[in-house]
């Protein structure tokens, strides 16, 4: 029984392991004495969604092609930005 029992105590740990979500990798911004002033974290592919020091709600951008646009807390466009690659 102890055996059964060790069994699918390592099953459910392997399944919560694999079960666990990634963690999308964060970007921290300072301000010019040191402090945070925000964050950003990607939220798919060429998106990232943008949050003061609070944790409320910024803005988005997305990027398509070399075109990356910029969206306010209720989604409005608030600017576009274009990079040349050389």
């Amino acid at each position: 029984m102890t055996q059964l029992m060790a069994t699918l105590a390592i099953t459910c740990f392997i399944c919560w392991l694999t079960a666990a979500p990634a963690t999308a990798q964060q970007t921290r911004y300072y301000g010019p004495n040191g402090t945070t002033t925000g964050t950003s974290n990607p939220t798919s592919p060429g998106s990232q969604r943008y949050y003061d020091n609070r944790g409320n709600t910024l803005g988005t951008s997305t990027t398509n092609g070399n075109v990356t646009t910029y969206y306010d807390a209720r989604g409005n466009v608030t600017g576009r930005s274009t990079t040349t690659r050389r």
